[in-house]
């Protein structure tokens, strides 16, 4: 019962499968209409090519007899000779496989844009998807998903439409000309050889598909590995686990390995089972013709036609494991693909939301709740005002949910509780295109795309000039740098930036948000993984950012938010302290110990700094009883 119920599963799966792909073929936009006619004409050019190729062993077999001197009568055929029936014989096989080269020409732009479009739709619907998804997804595997399911479609559309139905066809006229021109005993032979190969085929492929499943499976596990191993090059050799990483690598290829053995030997035994069928079937139709011949009942060519059909239809047989081996897994790479286009997006905007407008930036967080699981609550009840034009800091341990408010400000995620307004519009009330052009963002760790420093800038806002563009990069203090360079702008900064220093990629970052020149700005710990030195010259560009805008700065290094026009002190997700700078430090509570051990920690002569993060992982709650040195 397990079984059928997997079965009629794995038939269900097909069948959405195949109407997803059915309007690619038939589409009802009336520019896309040519596309129909293209299907229309290829399936044309096909019936030609199955037609013809079905009466060549019959101009073959009464040339044979012309040659031979025992044709029963004297059909029109005979009229043409050895020599023109050899001819006739010659230019069908060439009319056969030029009507197929047809079809194929015909078709190619059908299934090419096919699989373009489904390329695109699934693009698209993925960065609609939540953060939550691409945090908990493994890149490697989705990029294998996606891969083998936009590859499935063309070879999809092209052999079902083209392959399976001809073959069908062929194989139908085939067993009926049998009948007709000889007798019923020999359609029966040909027709159960036709059925025991399918079976047979079918059976031994629904076999070698699971076998196969398995093999991408781990196929996709060591991709994932390799992926994840080489985006933590540096990690790997700090620890020196190149071995280890190695390892963990073979396990996954030894899996692989196992399933491709057995992939491979159950070919082998597929192929031998096809090729007993199809030769038993050939022998005893043979033998029946070679006695027919004896008898006097049948001509040579009888014979040699007999032998060409049923080698004829033995190519497409041959041919069938392959096609519906490949169609079934086509069929589960593209099933998995749908089901990727099928994960619906956490975050959408609601029916006819206007966008944003934003006419002074003010930010306004209201009794703010939110849990990223509902089992553990992270914000409990935030509410912060940001004024228009003001600079506003948020500060707090690990855990309080700082970088938490970044990311429903950015409408990542949408919060359980309360609501977050711009300029007395709610969040969820406006379009996301709109909220994420208002707001720019500096992170922790600016991720670059491997491209030159000039698209990196430009990513703020395309179609900018090139002019725009440095003066961003001035702006920034990146442009002397950048003119330093053998290749300038031009330069390639690698994946994901890895060419540039921390300092570089950040001042590449900042270049890209002020071209962006956004009303609101959010900078997430923009400077607490570079060095003091130069966490105060980026400081400097991230002060001139914020001027004239409402900035939001998520901090752990205090000494960069000294000059804010409020701090809100955040403690397990509820606001604990909030004010100016000196009024907290002068109020002795949870900001002044911080203060008090980030200046004793900065003051210490070089080589007796500690971790500057010691007191974050301890908790604040645990800063008064550490020694104040």
């Amino acid at each position: 019962m397990a079984a059928a119920g997997r079965g009629d599963e794995g038939w269900r799966r097909s069948m959405r499968t195949l109407r997803r792909v059915a309007p690619y073929l038939w589409p009802e936009a009336p520019e896309e209409r040519w596309v129909r006619r293209r299907v229309v004409l290829s399936l044309l050019s096909l019936g030609l090519a199955k037609v013809i190729a079905v009466m060549t062993p019959f101009l073959y077999k009464t040339a044979v007899d012309a040659l031979s001197g025992t044709a029963r009568d004297d059909g029109w055929l005979l009229a043409l000779g050895a020599v023109g029936l050899t001819v006739a014989y010659g230019i069908a096989r060439i009319g056969s496989i030029g009507f197929n080269e047809l079809r194929d020409a015909l078709f190619v732009r059908v299934g090419q844009r096919a699989l373009r479009k489904l390329a695109l739709e699934t693009f698209t619907h993925i960065h609609a998807l939540s953060l939550r998804y691409h945090i908990t997804r493994k890149t490697g595997g989705l990029s294998r998903i996606i891969e083998r399911g936009v590859k499935g479609v063309e070879f999809l559309l092209r052999f079902m439409l083209l392959s399976v139905g001809p073959l069908i066809l062929e194989l139908g006229m085939v067993t009926v000309l049998f009948a007709v021109l000889f007798d019923w005993r020999y359609a029966v032979v040909v027709l159960a050889t036709i059925v025991l190969y399918v079976t047979y085929t079918f059976k031994i492929t629904e076999w070698r598909v699971q076998i196969r499943r398995r093999m991408n499976e781990q196929d996709t596990d060591a991709n994932q590995k390799a992926v994840d191993s080489l985006l933590n090059f540096e990690t790997v050799k700090y620890f020196g686990a190149e071995g280890r990483e190695a390892a963990r690598y073979d396990a996954a290829m030894q899996g692989y390995e196992a399933a491709a053995i057995r992939t491979g030997q159950s070919l082998s035994m597929l192929n031998f089972g096809q090729a007993f069928l199809i030769n038993a079937g050939l022998v005893i139709v043979m033998v029946m013709a070679a006695a027919g011949v004896r008898a006097g009942t049948l001509t040579v060519g009888d014979f040699v036609m007999v032998n060409a059909y049923m080698i004829q239809i033995t190519m497409p047989l041959n041919f069938l494991g392959t096609v519906y081996r490949e169609i079934r897994q086509a069929l589960t790479d593209m099933g998995e693909m749908f089901d990727l286009l099928e994960q619906p997006a956490e975050i959408t905007d609601r029916a006819g939301a206007p966008a944003l407008a934003v006419t002074g930036g003010e930010v306004v967080l209201d009794d703010l709740r939110f849990g990223y699981e509902a089992a553990r609550p992270i914000l409990k009840g935030v509410s912060v005002r940001v004024g228009a034009g003001q600079k506003v800091a948020i500060v707090g341990p690990s855990g309080s949910g700082k970088s938490t408010i970044g990311r429903l400000l950015f409408r990542f995620y949408d919060v359980t509780g309360g609501a977050i307004r711009i300029d007395g519009q709610d969040l969820r009330d406006v379009t996301q295109a709109s909220l994420h052009a208002a707001i720019g963002v500096v992170p922790q760790d600016t991720v670059l795309f491997n491209d030159t420093i000039r698209y990196n800038i430009a990513y703020g806002r395309p179609g900018a000039t090139q002019a725009e563009i440095v003066a961003a990069a001035r702006a920034a203090r990146i442009h002397d740098f950048v003119q330093s360079l053998p290749e300038g702008y031009e330069t390639r900064v690698g994946e994901r930036g890895l060419k540039l220093s921390g300092g570089e990629k950040q001042r590449v970052g900042i270049a890209r948000t002020l071209l962006k020149d956004p009303p609101i700005l959010l900078l997430d710990e923009a400077t607490s993984a570079l060095d003091t030195q130069t966490e105060r010259d980026i400081q400097e560009s991230l002060s001139a950012m914020g001027r004239g805008r409402t900035v939001i700065t998520i901090a752990h290094r205090l000494s960069t938010i000294a000059d804010s026009d409020r701090i809100v002190v955040l403690e397990r997700g509820e606001v604990v302290e909030e004010g100016r700078h000196e009024d907290l430090v002068n109020a002795g509570g949870r900001y002044a110990a911080m203060w008090a051990r980030q200046s004793a920690e900065e003051s210490r002569p070089e080589g007796e700094h500690q971790d500057e993060a010691a007191g974050e992982e301890i908790g604040w709650r645990g800063f008064r009883s550490l020694p104040m040195n």
